[in-house]
């Protein structure tokens, strides 16, 4: 069984930094790309950035210059690294992974972390 876990989330005033951690485990042949989404209360689930496996990134227009991602392919490890935060980046953000499971190594399959919580106070 895979699973992703996050951490890193929590209460930060504007201006200051995070960090979000995703960590993938279980029966895992391969991981794909890699990816941070964040859903505001009574709003759509949006793309933060993504990472290809060679580290290909992808950022939204709102978080460029600010926010970086990144990965550590030996630790099955995606990061999001999130500096002058904003009241309008308050979300729960969650981690992406494509990854291809033992339990069905032809199939890249789309799996989601539970989701952190992250509150900027203005």
């Amino acid at each position: 069984q895979v699973q992703l876990v996050e951490s890193g989330g929590g209460l930060v005033q504007a201006g200051g930094s995070l960090r979000l951690s995703c960590a993938a485990s279980g029966s895992i042949v391969s991981i794909n790309d890699m990816g941070w989404y964040r859903q505001a209360p009574g709003k759509q689930r949006d793309v933060v950035a993504r990472i290809t496996r060679g580290g290909t990134t992808n950022y939204a227009d709102s978080v460029k210059g600010r926010f970086t991602i990144s990965r550590d392919n030996a630790k099955n490890t995606v990061y999001l690294q999130m500096n002058s935060l904003k009241s309008e980046d308050t979300a729960v953000y969650y981690c992406n992974a494509l990854i291809r499971p033992r339990s069905s190594p032809l199939t890249l399959s789309d799996y989601w972390g539970q989701g952190t919580q992250v509150t900027v106070s203005s």
